[in-house]
């Protein structure tokens, strides 16, 4: 088998199952190579991160599902993966096994500060705290998570463009008086209030963190 196929067989088999990466192959190339050789050419590849090889300051962190395959007529079930970015180096991701990631980022040359960018779910930051000594994971909020959540409160556009202002700018405190008119503030905001408070230490000042690189 030539190396194009090889990697051509295996980039259809990350997006899609062996039995359909071995169809879309023959469909595009009129060449048959069956999905049991496709789950071979997966399993016999070596996976190996590969460490990089300047000072990692940064890295994303992030979660996501993927649909596992059962008999037919059998329910949906969906599993987690977890995947890192090495800023400006490398992306990689793993199926169900938080150590070999977390194992794969300790290799790594880290920097004594590491800014280490996630969402607002806890299962990200759980992972953040298994970075080893003697680097320094710096937590961030991701922006966009941020601001996703903001959007959920609706209402009044200039009391947003206010809102994110403040919180471009890390001014916490100014962003949560905000919404200071309200005895009881309805679900949408309630709820926006809780997630920044329990994300507070994690909100920089973005606007500075931008200019200075």
């Amino acid at each position: 088998m030539s190396p194009w196929i090889e990697k051509s067989c295996l980039r259809l088999s990350a997006n899609v199952s062996y039995e359909n990466a071995a169809r879309d192959f023959e469909e595009l190339t009129g060449i048959a190579i069956g999905h049991s050789t496709q789950q071979r050419l997966v399993h016999r590849t070596d996976w190996t991160a590969e460490t990089a090889t300047v000072v990692v300051k940064a890295l994303s962190l992030d979660g996501g599902k993927a649909r596992i395959r059962t008999p037919e007529k059998g329910p949906s079930v969906w599993l987690d993966y977890k995947a890192v970015s090495l800023h400006g180096i490398r992306c990689d991701a793993w199926f169900q096994d938080n150590e070999a990631l977390l194992e794969s980022v300790n290799s790594q040359p880290l920097a004594p500060v590491v800014s280490c960018i996630g969402d607002g779910h806890p299962g990200v930051w759980k992972i953040v705290t298994g970075i080893r000594q003697p680097a320094q994971p710096r937590e961030v909020l991701d922006w966009f998570d941020l601001m996703e959540n903001l959007h959920k409160v609706g209402g009044s556009e200039q009391r947003l463009k206010q809102v994110r202002l403040d919180l471009w700018q890390g001014r916490i405190a100014a962003a949560k008086a905000a919404f200071d008119d309200w005895e009881q503030p309805p679900a949408p905001v309630a709820n926006f209030l809780k997630y920044v408070e329990r994300h507070q230490e994690r909100i920089p000042d973005y606007q500075s963190d931008q200019q200075q690189g």
